[in-house]
């Protein structure tokens, strides 16, 4: 029978914790998307950093976000679904990972 080394066995080790560690802080996936149409835009969209303009109090023009951040979910011809725009309604634990508190 052969004998592991003791560095083979520390690095399965430290690969299995970082894993692990790694799953239970993972945030969930984030998507610009248009909140009428669950159409998916570029990130700038969400940001303020569109074409679109307002007024703000002084009259100087401001850049006025058109879509919002959704949570989760998936992508089927440019449109999202199972997701949130709710961050906290998206599950993002992993394995070994338990969530606490109520709501």
């Amino acid at each position: 029978m052969r004998r592991l080394r003791s560095s083979t066995v520390v690095l399965g080790g430290m690969g299995v914790l970082a894993a692990t560690i790694t799953a239970c802080g993972s945030e969930p996936d984030k998507r610009c998307v248009d909140p009428l149409t669950r159409e998916q835009l570029p990130r700038y969209e969400c940001d303020g950093k569109s074409s679109g303009s307002g007024t703000s109090g002084s009259g100087t023009a401001v850049a006025t976000p058109r879509g919002s951040y959704y949570y989760g979910g998936s992508v089927s011809d440019n449109k999202v679904s199972g997701g949130s725009f709710n961050k906290t309604a998206v599950d993002s634990g992993g394995f070994g990972c338990s969530r606490t508190g109520g709501g």
